[in-house]
């Protein structure tokens, strides 16, 4: 990056990606829980996204140490596609 505009560039478009997913799944969860258990379903909740950010996390930093920035974002783009492939092939299940 070489000028200042794409990195804000950059902060709004995930800033726009995180406020509409992010909002959706705690509206799911409001949704779906009785009142008097919504507290332990928000906590389960972080707790679940907590512990599989965790080993993604070292599964990329442990790339981007021993192969480089390309085979990380390679990877990632590989557990995209697999990750839409199984919820298309999930939807396609019921």
């Amino acid at each position: 990056m070489q000028t200042p505009w794409q990195i804000w560039g950059l902060f709004t478009l995930y800033g726009l990606y995180l406020g509409m997913s992010k909002g959706l799944l705690l509206a799911l969860v409001a949704n779906s829980i009785p009142a008097n258990l919504r507290g332990t379903a928000f906590g389960f909740l972080n707790l679940a996204v907590g512990l599989a950010l965790l080993p993604a996390s070292l599964l990329a930093g442990g790339l981007w140490q021993t192969l480089g920035a390309e085979a990380t974002f390679i990877a990632g783009s590989l557990f995209a596609i697999a990750s839409v492939l199984l919820l298309i092939a999930q939807k396609n299940k019921y």
